[in-house]
């Protein structure tokens, strides 16, 4: 599969990119599906964006237009999710982690998380059943420690559940309200993962590891402008799952050329490739491996390298 990769990726063929396997470890199933497949389901057209968005008002101003209260019931939720599985299958993803958010969980499911994930493996096996599904619940900064805490207690103790992560505004709440919780979700057994140093410094990546006890990083590209920050995340091997296209048209770097991805993966740290929301960046998996190829960001196989590492389980890679 290497030599095909390899092969695809100098022929610019993106349509052989998508049969070698792959992963996506960053990627929010409501705005992670196949456009067309969605619109196919529910009558909806989502249009991607075309310009660099200026802030985050205007993603969410992206979100209300085309997503919005259009899918605010547990019945649309599903559709979402079952053209997201669908767009992970025909762009090659193997391991795909995705998740509810743990409001979601309380709102559209009635606090059952035995019966959503067995809602999201049924799906699964019907539009995606070669996909290995890593169960993930959100965490949103938004919420308070409160209501979070109570929406998680039916997950604690169940073993499906592979990993948490929190997102959302990095400014909304400081990190360490979230200590609580993180280390329950340890005693568990989940992967702790959290949104960081998209937006924040190098210094809260650091601080958001330290404080959570974090195995991986979602973003974390401000990590570059620290040497020590760059060194600690190589030291403690932290994996960063980071999302190119989501980086450039959020403003967060100017160019494919320049994306931190580079610098990173050359201090010895373990990064992945991944989609963060497909609707809106059209920022396929196998896009954004041929986006980082012919930009010359990164070399075939340096990207191959990255490939094959996001099919690991972190336990493999420590």
């Amino acid at each position: 599969m290497s030599l095909k990769f390899f092969r695809a990726l100098k022929q610019h063929d993106l349509e052989s990119i998508k049969t070698v396997p792959k992963s996506d470890l960053h990627n929010h199933f409501v705005l992670g599906g196949n456009r067309d497949h969605l619109m196919s389901l529910t009558g909806h057209s989502v249009q991607h964006c075309t310009k660099v968005l200026q802030s985050m008002n205007e993603m969410h101003n992206w979100y209300d237009k085309y997503i919005g209260n259009a899918f605010e019931t547990r019945e649309m939720r599903l559709k979402l999710l079952e053209s997201t599985l669908y767009q992970a299958s025909q762009d090659g993803v193997e391991v795909l982690e995705i998740g509810e958010d743990a409001w979601g969980l309380s709102k559209f499911f009635n606090s059952d998380i035995g019966g959503l994930i067995n809602t999201f493996k049924k799906i699964a096996e019907k539009v995606a059943p070669n996909i290995e599904l890593r169960f993930q619940i959100g965490v949103s900064r938004h919420c308070s420690i409160k209501d979070i805490e109570r929406w998680l207690e039916p997950v604690w103790g169940n073993h499906e559940v592979y990993s948490i992560d929190l997102y959302g505004d990095e400014l909304s709440q400081p990190i360490e309200n979230f200590i609580p919780i993180y280390k329950k979700a340890k005693q568990h057994g989940l992967a702790l993962k959290a949104h960081v140093g998209e937006w924040g410094s190098a210094e809260d990546v650091r601080y958001a590891v330290d404080c959570l006890e974090l195995d991986e990083v979602q973003h974390g590209i401000s990590a570059i402008n620290s040497e020590e920050v760059l060194s600690y995340l190589e030291r403690n091997n932290i994996r960063l799952n980071v999302t190119p296209t989501s980086n450039l048209m959020l403003g967060r770097i100017r160019s494919y050329a320049e994306h931190p991805i580079k610098i990173l993966h050359r201090s010895g740290i373990e990064v992945t490739i991944n989609s963060d929301d497909v609707l809106i960046f059209d920022s396929d998996v196998s896009k954004e491996y041929l986006r980082l190829f012919t930009s010359n960001t990164l070399s075939a196989e340096e990207l191959n390298h990255i490939r094959l590492n996001g099919l690991k389980q972190i336990s493999e890679l420590r």
